[in-house]
């Protein structure tokens, strides 16, 4: 369960800012009974999602539920880039892919759901600074290739509101149910 806790000093997190020209970010792939999604965003999420893990989640939408407070700005351009992927993949079929790709340009940067074999190639392919999967359905969260930090099982990290830091903390433990990987 996430508990939120007041601040112990006002030392900034140095390894992600949000609002700098080329944020930190990681490849997140998370695994529900309905599929994977994927999406790049700051290296700063992965704990944010291992808080929300904590809270044992069935679904993405409950993930993102759980998580949306901790950091709304990042959790909302995810939901935004899944509307625009859904809005123009019905079925996953190629030329629907390619009207997607089309829209959107770079589609590496893009969330998406995985719906092909291309699409599966990209969701394994790390950005920056690695690749993490919460697997919502195993209970398993796997830092296949990390050079941001490591996600403990317990930990704690800064909430931001519109992308900024701010003086409130939240803390996690992930339930023994849970694999933590490597």
């Amino acid at each position: 369960m996430v508990q939120y806790r007041p601040p112990l000093d006002d030392r900034l997190d140095k390894r992600c800012d949000v609002h700098s020209a080329r944020p930190q970010e990681i490849r997140y792939n998370v695994v529900d009974p309905s599929g994977v999604v994927s999406f790049v965003a700051p290296g700063h999420l992965g704990k944010m999602l291992a808080a929300g893990a904590s809270a044992s989640p069935v679904t993405l939408v409950d993930l993102m539920d759980i998580v949306q407070p901790l950091d709304s700005r990042v959790i909302e351009a995810v939901r935004h880039g899944l509307l625009t992927f859904d809005e123009f993949v019905v079925t996953g079929d190629r030329t629907e892919l390619d009207g997607w790709q089309s829209r959107v340009g770079e589609i590496e940067r893009q969330p998406f759901r995985v719906a092909d074999a291309v699409l599966r190639e990209l969701s394994l392919r790390p950005a920056a600074l690695g690749l993490t999967i919460v697997n919502l359905v195993d209970r398993r969260i796997i830092q296949l290739e990390d050079r941001y930090g490591r996600i403990e099982r317990a930990d704690r990290g800064r909430i931001r509101v519109e992308g900024r830091l701010v003086g409130r903390y939240y803390e996690y433990a992930l339930p023994e149910a849970w694999t933590l990987l490597p």
